[in-house]
């Protein structure tokens, strides 16, 4: 019989491995509602043309990375890559830009055809945080405070380290570009396949390789700092004098492009040294031409998503003291009878009527009272509600407490109640 297994690259999240997910994901919902951030869900399948718009046909994300197929109409549909085009395209449709200012988050899978590594599957979830239509240098900031108190309730604070830079406009890159192709193509023969070809298609995109001795190349590069136009140089100053005076370390890395083509004036990553090649863990930046890129009017915009994989792998190594592996199991029923399993069941539902918020759990197989025991204890149950022949008779409950050994006492069903309100 053939054995069923996770495709490459996308992975199970086990019942043990669910604790950690559950602290990154709640304290980022947290944090995003603390800054007044409203949740946006959109769909994980989008037209393709969405995102060779917006992400760059010469990206590696289009030209190698999408999952595209056609669906039984013959149209074009692709799992998203990425968040910030389908968000936009969300916004549209739905009429948020029009009347207001929109900060909003979301957090999903996302879809990569790319090598699986550490950090890095095909399947891999993302939070984000996009605002549209505020195009000073304090929304930037706030993004990055916003994230920095996110590593600093996660734990992680020292493990990662704020890079920044500006695009400029659209005349800046373009003259960039320029000088970057001059001064690559004397080295054309030492870069590799993938950066000869987006030597001719897209400079900027050499600037994000990974390739050490690319980078090595890059060291005595032309940079875009010295090509930028008044307002971006007004901008990134302003953003970097308001980081300090808000005790952000930041370092300007002028090298720093992002992956993705719609990014103008700033662009910022956290990096980490602890995951290898895979070293951005959270990255982002304005895109101001997007929003009417993708049919819409003149809108400013600015965002970033985390990884949140990588993140997982960061707090795993330094942070596992903040997150509660135990399962919060408040009662266990031990049923000693066939018959004492129907009897708490009905029971069970009359508690959680009366206590919501309790968390119990019926034991609905009849094995020995010890090993019964046992399993309550391991699940880090605090009571146990036990019927056997004399409780079915009585109609009544026994209930023990299994922290400090009480000996147990039989009840009715409104004094068990009562006794646990009490408790929970």
């Amino acid at each position: 019989m053939t054995k069923f297994k996770t495709i490459r690259g996308m992975n199970d999240v086990t019942p043990s491995e669910v604790s950690v997910w559950q602290f990154v994901e709640a304290s980022i919902r947290s944090i995003f509602a603390s800054y007044a951030y409203d949740e946006i869900r959109f769909p994980i399948v989008e037209q393709t043309e969405l995102f060779s718009r917006s992400v760059g046909e010469s990206t590696d994300i289009v030209s190698k990375e999408m999952y595209t197929f056609e669906d039984r109409n013959g149209d074009g549909i692709s799992l998203r890559p990425e968040g910030t085009a389908g968000c936009v395209r969300a916004c549209l449709e739905n009429d948020l830009l029009r009347v207001d200012s929109p900060r909003l988050w979301y957090m999903g899978p996302m879809f990569r055809y790319e090598r699986p590594q550490k950090g890095r599957s095909r399947q891999f979830h993302q939070a984000s945080a996009e605002v549209f239509g505020i195009d000073n240098h304090n929304v930037d900031a706030e993004l990055m405070m916003m994230a920095t108190n996110l590593w600093d309730v996660l734990g992680i604070k020292n493990q990662v380290n704020l890079e920044i830079n500006s695009l400029g406009n659209s005349d800046t890159r373009k003259k960039y570009k320029s000088l970057l192709q001059e001064f690559l193509q004397s080295f054309s023969s030492e870069l590799d396949e993938n950066s000869q070809r987006q030597l001719k298609q897209n400079p900027l995109r050499i600037l994000d390789s990974k390739s050490k001795k690319i980078k090595e190349i890059l060291v005595n590069a032309p940079s875009i700092l010295d090509q930028l136009d008044s307002e971006s140089e007004d901008h990134f100053n302003k953003l970097k004098d308001l980081l300090t005076k808000s005790n952000i370390e930041f370092e300007v890395n002028d090298k720093l492009v992002r992956g993705l083509d719609y990014y103008n004036k700033t662009v910022f990553e956290w990096k980490t040294k602890e995951l290898g090649a895979q070293d951005t863990v959270c990255g982002g930046g304005r895109y101001d031409d997007l929003v009417a890129q993708l049919g819409g009017k003149d809108s400013p915009a600015v965002g970033f998503s985390m990884g949140l994989e990588r993140l997982i792998l960061l707090v795993k190594e330094h942070s596992m003291d903040n997150v509660s592996t135990e399962t919060e199991l408040d009662c266990n029923f031990i049923c000693l009878t066939d018959d004492s399993v129907s009897y708490a069941l009905i029971n069970a539902e009359k508690i959680r009527e009366a206590i919501p918020a309790i968390n119990l759990k019926v034991n609905l197989q009849v094995t020995s009272a010890n090993s019964q025991f046992k399993r309550a204890d391991k699940s880090g149950s605090k009571i146990a509600l036990i019927v056997g022949e004399e409780e079915l008779k009585d109609n009544t409950i026994s209930i023990k407490d299994l922290e400090i050994k009480e000996s147990q006492e039989t009840l009715n069903l409104d004094q068990i109640i009562n006794r646990l309100k009490k408790l929970y």
